[in-house]
Formats: structure tokens, C-alpha cells, sequence
């Protein structure tokens, strides 16, 4: 659990991974929840009226204590501008950024290298959660698949910037990767 006096409890970067409905969000707020002052970094837009649905459970189960910002496409720009050491920063979800920047038929793969790289000159702890999407079924259409594909890259770059990787399954977590570095 994060200590306001000592950061050592969460590594600076974590990617937190799971399928629809998994608990991976929750597991991740429960990383921060004792922090006084944290950053609710959320990607999604309520287009429609089963996500602004989601968005609200997500708000209601939160609570207070965080400061939220919405940013569903300049994350790397957002998490920039919030980034002070000693406040951590929950970014959900990665996928669902994804899913806005190629809406935007933003160049993905570009967005992907620059957020992976640049999570490198953040203070941290940041968290951030990821759907993983490549263990189901092949989607049928060219624009699923794409999606597929990407999804896969960019939890594979952001993994590999991140000094821990936990996957999430039925509300229980697997840590996946525990590496040296600091705050670990």
C-alpha cells in the first residue's frame, strides 16, 4: 500500500492488466487509496448512455479523495502536467485511449512510443490499466483486429517501462513482473 512518507510501497511505473470486469480497476485505486492527495487520470467519454453508466460506478466506488481529470487523448501532455513527486496518478484505461485515438484516426503506433518512453521522465508512482484483449476470440472485423493488435503492442511497451506488471483475473491479482529500480 502507497505511505504518504514513504513511496517505497509503489514502484514508481505499474501496469495493472485484465479482462472486462476483471477487478483490475479496483485492485488499482486499492494501491493508492491512503495517498491524501492522488490524481484520478480518466480516458473514457460518455458517448452513450451504458458507459456514462460505467463512469458513474466507477465515481461512485472511488468516492472522495481524488482529483479527477477526464483526458481521452493528450495523456502523455496530461500526465505531464499533473506529474509532482509524491502524488500518485491512477491512469484508467489505456485501452479505452486507444480506442479514442484511433476514433480520431490519430497515428497509433506514434502515441504509443511517445507515452512509452515518455512515462521514463515522470516522478511517479503512476498506475496505470490496461485491458487485455488478445486472450478471447479473433474479432471479426479489419478494425477489431487492428485494435487487437495494437492493444497488444502498447501493453507490451508500456510493460516493458514498468517496474511492476500485475494481472488481474475473477478480482484476484498475479504479479507478473517485479523488477529492481527506483522506489522499488
Amino acid at each position: 500500500m502507497f505511505r504518504s512518507d514513504h513511496l517505497g510501497h509503489v514502484p514508481p511505473l505499474t501496469l495493472v492488466l485484465g479482462g472486462a470486469r476483471s477487478g483490475k480497476s479496483a485492485y488499482a485505486e486499492q494501491l493508492l487509496i491512503s495517498a491524501p492527495e492522488k490524481i484520478y487520470l480518466a480516458t473514457a467519454e460518455a458517448g452513450d448512455g451504458e458507459m456514462i453508466e460505467r463512469i458513474r460506478l466507477h465515481q461512485d466506488r472511488r468516492g472522495l479523495g481524488w482529483v479527477t481529470v477526464e483526458e481521452p487523448i493528450a495523456l502523455l501532455d496530461s500526465l505531464r502536467m499533473h506529474d509532482r513527486a509524491g502524488r500518485p496518478i491512477l491512469v484508467d484505461c489505456l485501452t479505452l485511449w486507444l480506442s479514442n485515438l484511433l476514433f480520431a484516426q490519430a497515428d497509433c503506433r506514434a502515441a504509443i512510443d511517445q507515452l512509452a518512453h515518455g512515462l521514463a521522465g515522470l516522478h511517479g508512482p503512476i498506475v496505470l490499466v490496461s485491458s487485455e484483449v488478445g486472450l478471447g476470440l479473433v474479432p471479426e472485423t479489419p478494425l477489431g483486429r487492428r485494435f487487437r493488435d495494437l492493444a497488444g503492442l502498447m501493453n507490451q511497451a508500456i510493460a516493458a517501462q514498468c517496474q511492476r506488471v500485475v494481472f488481474v483475473a475473477a478480482g484476484l491479482p498475479l504479479v507478473m513482473k517485479e523488477s529492481g529500480g527506483r522506489g522499488v
